[in-house]
C-alpha cells in the first residue's frame, strides 16, 4: 500500500500529464470517483475493513494533532530539551502507527479487492469512464467533481451487492 504521499504523486503523474498535453485534453477522458469504503460496507465481509479504518482515521487524526501541538512547543523559543524529545517520540510513534495500520489495511482488504476491483472496472467500461479514483485519495487532489456526473459509487454499490 502506498502511502499518502506516494499515492498523490502517483495520482498527480497522469493528471500533470494531461497538463503539459494540449491534445490529450482535446480527447473525451471521463473520470470517475468512487468511495471505497461505502461499496466495501454494502459486502457482508467488509465490515472489519470499514470498521478498523474507521479506528485507524481516527487513532492517526488524534495523534496527528497531538504531533503539531507538541511541534508548536518544540519550536518555541526557549522550548526545553524535555518538549523538544516528547515531539520527536510522537513524531515516530505517528509514523509506526501509520505503517501499522497500512498493513492491516491491506491485509483486511485483500480479500475484497477482486470483488470491489471487478465491479468498479466493469460499471467504468460500461459508462465509458477511462480512470477511476477512489473519493479519499482524490480528496486533496481534486478542485471540484460533479458528482452527479463523476460519482460512481451508487452503480459500484449495487454491482458489488448484485454479486457482479
Amino acid at each position: 500500500m502506498l502511502n499518502p504521499s506516494t499515492r498523490r504523486i502517483a495520482l498527480l503523474a497522469p493528471l500533470a500529464l494531461l497538463t503539459l498535453q494540449p491534445h490529450a485534453q482535446q480527447s473525451k477522458t471521463k473520470v470517475g470517483i468512487v468511495n471505497v469504503q461505502t461499496v466495501v460496507s454494502a459486502i457482508p465481509s467488509g465490515s472489519g475493513f470499514v470498521t478498523l479504518s474507521r479506528k485507524a482515521d481516527a487513532d492517526l487524526q488524534a495523534q496527528a494533532r497531538n504531533v503539531q501541538a507538541l511541534q508548536a512547543k518544540a519550536s518555541a523559543r526557549g522550548a526545553t530539551t524535555a518538549s523538544k524529545n516528547a515531539y520527536t517520540a510522537a513524531v515516530k510513534k505517528y509514523q509506526t502507527a501509520t505503517q501499522t495500520y497500512q498493513k492491516q489495511l491491506a491485509a483486511a482488504f485483500a480479500p475484497l479487492a477482486t470483488r470491489v476491483n471487478t465491479a468498479v472496472a466493469s460499471v467504468a467500461r460500461a459508462n465509458g469512464y477511462s480512470v477511476v479514483l477512489d473519493q479519499r485519495a482524490a480528496h486533496g487532489l481534486v478542485i471540484y467533481a460533479d458528482p452527479r456526473s463523476t460519482d460512481l459509487t451508487a452503480a459500484v454499490t449495487a454491482r458489488v451487492k448484485a454479486g457482479k
